[in-house]
């Protein structure tokens, strides 16, 4: 019997970080969105405001972007307030029917009131955890119960590594672990050419006899990176290696830890600091150097050292959460997440490239690996497959809510669910009598193969006006 075409589905991605920010999850958003269009889908993004950009946009592939008129409350979170985001969440829902929504990040409050308002409205919800977090500081414990209080009724829940599956299902205590896939991250591979080969390919630059070899990182500079940890073992191996260079990307609060240690041993010219590098940048980047270090502290998943990987550098880096999932041994040398351990680590990467190991991989081969392993594609593929069995539950009632969130939660997490449920319901009916659902109109979405010379036409005058339009457009 021939099987049937695949359903189409309308699907929200909803998340605090999203583009102009520049990051994981933002990349993560937009390559996932861009190959869910490509498999016939339809794709919106929410995201709150960034500066003057509020409203509707186009970005690249035709994707609908929501800039919500709600400013960030702390690094670059919304304050939850639950009530706030409800009419604007409830009109894009309706004006887009969307089937799905796709939360992502346990860090934004938008994604989890986006989750809360659609299983009153009858959408089914799909949330994509990040990170990996502990269970015995303040900050830990009480995004913990934000997430059971937000996962006690999400259909389905993806992770990005196995370490981070087993963490999310402890943190909010899921009542059923085989609701929750192992989804990894990906990477454009076609952007990440491998390096030539020559001198060049081995990292080496300088003027005659002197030559350099370049060690390379590129990260947000806080203290969940580990960049005191680099900050500890720079002096050591610039002074074990005269001919070693570290070049840092990234900015961040930890950047005057590494000034300060560039002063105070005058290492100016053997420590780079480029600041802020663009994702169109970091290929270029990376092909200055011979070895990646990774110094996180805690990681779900690091597509930088799979960046790292595709250009044909060896990876060194440090042995936490979800890391070891990610490269084979030969690609990427672990280290525990001490100065210690990282700097023998190091050490031993480094004599192997000066002295051109057999063991080393060629940058093509090294990059044809990455580009087998890893793909957008596959995890559009695997994330449509979590959409079709998300849409197979049954969608709860009001008073299974309620019994989900008194069953699921602690003492006080029920409670305060309870209330919430409530406000939610009595705002939604508020919302319904002043704006009936049947007076909002469908959204004017022009979907990937229209072929109508009046939808590209308007396409094309949005994009001319640099696809802004008010909320109530």
């Amino acid at each position: 019997m021939a099987s049937s075409a695949p359903r189409r589905l309308n699907i929200c991605m909803v998340s605090d970080f999203f583009y102009p920010n520049v990051g994981g999850i933002e990349s993560h958003i937009y390559q996932l969105s861009y190959c869910l269009r490509q498999r016939g889908h339809s794709v919106v993004i929410v995201t709150h405001k960034y500066g003057s950009r509020i409203g509707v946009r186009y970005i690249t592939g035709g994707i609908k972007v929501y800039y919500l008129p709600i400013p960030a409350f702390h690094d670059q979170c919304i304050l939850p307030t639950m009530l706030v985001s409800l009419p604007f969440l409830r009109c894009i829902f309706l004006r887009n029917k969307i089937n799905i929504v796709h939360g992502h990040s346990a860090f934004s409050p938008l994604a989890h009131e986006a989750l809360f308002h659609a299983k009153l409205m009858g959408i089914h919800t799909v949330f994509t955890d990040h990170s990996l977090f502990g269970f015995a500081d303040v900050s830990s414990i009480l995004t913990n119960q934000l997430l059971c209080m937000s996962l006690a009724t999400c259909d389905h829940v993806i992770c990005v590594s196995h370490m981070s599956k087993e963490n999310t299902v402890l943190r909010a205590r899921f009542p059923d672990p085989w609701s929750v896939s192992v989804i990894p991250n990906a990477m454009d591979a076609t952007k990440f050419h491998p390096k030539t080969v020559g001198p060049t390919a081995a990292g080496w630059s300088g003027d005659g006899n002197q030559k350099v070899l370049n060690v390379v990182t590129i990260s947000r500079l806080v203290y969940r990176r580990g960049i005191d940890l680099l900050a500890d073992i720079i002096p050591r191996v610039c002074e074990k290696f005269p001919q070693v260079r570290f070049v840092i990307g990234g900015d961040g609060p930890k950047r005057i830890t590494l000034e300060e240690m560039r002063e105070k041993y005058a290492l100016q010219e053997r420590v780079i600091l480029l600041g802020r590098i663009d994702h169109d940048q970091v290929p270029r980047f990376l092909h200055q150097g011979s070895i990646y270090v990774n110094t996180s502290l805690t990681e779900a998943f690091c597509i930088s050292i799979i960046e790292a990987a595709a250009v044909g550098l060896l990876v060194v880096s440090t042995r936490v959460g979800g890391i070891p999932e990610v490269l084979p041994p030969d690609m990427m040398r672990l280290a525990e997440p001490d100065a210690r351990s990282l700097q023998q680590c190091l050490e031993t990467a480094i004599q192997d490239v000066l002295r051109g190991d057999d063991r080393l991989l060629a940058p093509t081969l090294s990059h044809a690996r990455v580009r087998e392993m890893y793909s957008w594609t596959n995890v559009a593929e695997r994330t449509e497959a979590v959409y079709n069995r998300a849409m197979l539950n049954p969608m709860p009632s009001v008073r299974d809510l309620l019994l989900s969130a008194y069953s699921h939660c602690g003492m006080f997490s029920r409670l305060l669910m309870i209330v919430l449920l409530l406000l939610d319901f009595i705002g939604m009916s508020v919302c319904e009598f002043f704006l009936p659902a049947s007076a909002l109109r469908q959204s004017d979405i022009v979907e990937k193969g229209d072929s109508s010379s009046s939808s590209s036409t308007a396409h094309k005058r949005r994009l001319k006006s640099n696809g802004y339009r008010k909320l109530k457009g």
